[in-house]
């Protein structure tokens, strides 16, 4: 029911958009810079496959003295009236860096750009997981693109001088996203794949136990089917990174919510980060 209501919202939304006044934009402008998100315009500098239907897309910033700050971004397309809401895998000032899943028309259309075209971005989306909740020792558990905002994380957890453990899931080797970079940073690493293909033969909750690593708080980000599964095998704290269709981004038109212990609340604005404690997993 609840994403019966939200697909609603979602259409309501693509339908009455193009009747928008240009008052209601210069609302909608005011309300992002309430609320520190911007627009700001990015160059291509890389858009080139890494995996099966995956691209990586590196851009730069075309003015000075950029920070990346949130969450994800939401990418403007020429065409498409919603934008396209991506996680951040890595950032660096005045660039970003982007890993995307060719999955319908929009992303084709992104698949399709070259370095030096631009984009236009909405930054500053979204509450990111909190690397503080970490007393020594954590575990990274992602599947397929979940593992994407998981790995600046890995890498802000090691620099606080954490241990970090991760256990990535994908459907077959040829999936396999981000396991240099991961193994690179963090302290141990597993793989698992449904076919066997690469790693172990199973789930990322698999990959855990491969690992049987010792940590005090865990973080997950992957399809709702796989956290809930990861949720329901590990006791103690954690963050979860939810994913749900957009329509604005950025909090206004409630298309994104989900059902938490103190209500619905809007994973684009709200999250889409959440302690593991306040989800009632549907």
């Amino acid at each position: 029911m609840q994403k019966l209501i939200n697909n609603r919202l979602l259409i309501s939304f693509q339908e009455k958009l193009p009747q928008i006044r240009s008052k209601e934009l210069t609302c909608v402008l005011l309300f992002y810079n309430m609320y520190g998100m911007e627009k700001r315009l990015f160059e291509i500098t890389r858009n080139s496959p890494v995996a099966l239907k995956t691209y990586v897309l590196e851009l730069k910033a075309l003015e000075p003295g950029y920070e990346f700050s949130g969450e994800f971004v939401d990418i403007s397309l020429d065409g498409f009236y919603l934008r396209r809401p991506l996680s951040v895998c890595g950032y660096a000032p005045g660039s970003l860096t982007i890993l995307y899943k060719r999955v319908g028309e929009g992303t084709k259309a992104l698949s399709a750009m070259v370095p030096g075209q631009r984009l236009e971005l909405l930054t500053g989306l979204g509450r990111g997981f909190d690397a503080s909740a970490t007393r020594s020792a954590a575990l990274l558990a992602g599947g397929g693109l979940g593992a994407a905002p998981l790995l600046p994380l890995c890498r802000s957890l090691k620099a606080a001088g954490k241990r970090v453990s991760v256990a990535l899931g994908f459907n077959t080797a040829g999936e396999v996203v981000l396991e240099r970079e991961f193994a690179e940073v963090c302290d141990a690493l597993a793989i698992a794949t449904v076919d066997g293909s690469k790693g172990v033969r199973g789930f990322v909750t698999d990959a855990i136990e491969a690992l049987k690593p010792e940590f005090d708080f865990y973080y997950t980000c992957g399809p709702l089917v796989m956290m809930k599964a990861v949720c329901a095998a590990l006791d103690g704290p954690a963050e979860v990174s939810l994913e749900e269709r957009m329509g604005c981004g950025a909090g206004l038109c409630y298309g994104c919510s989900c059902h938490t212990l103190t209500g619905p609340r809007r994973i684009c604005k709200d999250g889409p980060v959440f302690r593991k404690e306040e989800v009632i997993w549907q």
